[in-house]
């Protein structure tokens, strides 16, 4: 396990394909995550607010974690049959485009808080420890043909991998403001990847004109780009 800030070795899976590179990566950057799940002053804040708004810290901490404990599940889950791709995962789900206060946002955040106000920091923490020991003998074993169930729709296992992968990058950054900690580097392959899948998200929000614009020409460049 990495210690908090500490940057994870991209050193694995054996092999160098994509899937290679997002099973490592995904298994580094929650490494890291669980490493700030972690550190005593998440105790102190579990009830305050986070740096998300409705969100307390306590359930921001709980919506990280499940990007380690429901992946643990899904992966000892039986396989799915049809999968759809990466995009559509997050094009086809209301919360990517909806506000704060809209229902499918409001129903994730209210799952978050109750699980959280069963558990504490200390709890979560090894829950975490103890999922992601099992992950890193799971993730490495999963046949590139897998599909996990996600109930709507399956997605093929390392599509998959890569949607936690981006939560992770993103709810880590979340936290560690939210404790006001120095937010822990991510290894380079985890943010490369989340960075092209956010613009890819961006892109279908807004168009790539605007995408290429706000990347590139200050004085064209839209208000905002927001993938989610």
């Amino acid at each position: 396990m990495s210690e908090l800030g500490e940057v994870v070795p991209e050193r694995r899976i054996a092999g160098f394909g994509p899937e290679a590179i997002t099973r490592n990566a995904y298994l580094a950057a929650a490494d890291v995550a669980a490493a700030l799940l972690r550190t005593p002053v998440l105790a102190e804040r579990w009830t305050s607010p986070s740096a998300l708004p409705y969100y307390s810290t306590g359930g921001l901490a709980r919506h990280l974690a499940n990007q380690i404990t429901r992946t643990a599940e899904l992966l000892d889950a039986p396989p799915g049959f049809t999968a759809i791709d990466v995009l559509a995962h997050f094009t086809g789900s209301a919360w990517v485009t909806t506000g704060a206060d809209d229902a499918d946002n409001t129903d994730i955040r209210d799952r978050g808080e109750r699980a959280a106000a069963d558990t504490t920091a200390d709890r979560l923490a090894a829950e975490v420890d103890g999922c992601l020991a099992r992950l890193h003998r799971t993730v490495p074993a999963q046949p590139p043909y897998r599909i996990v169930d996600l109930g709507d729709w399956g997605l093929a296992v390392d599509d998959f991998l890569l949607t936690r992968l981006l939560e992770l990058v993103v709810h880590t950054d979340d936290l560690a403001v939210s404790l006001d900690l120095p937010t822990p580097e991510m290894p380079t392959a985890a943010t490369e990847l989340t960075t092209d899948l956010l613009t890819r998200i961006a892109a279908w929000r807004h168009g790539p004109l605007a995408v290429v614009r706000a990347l590139s020409r200050r004085e064209r460049a839209p208000e905002s780009i927001s993938a989610l």
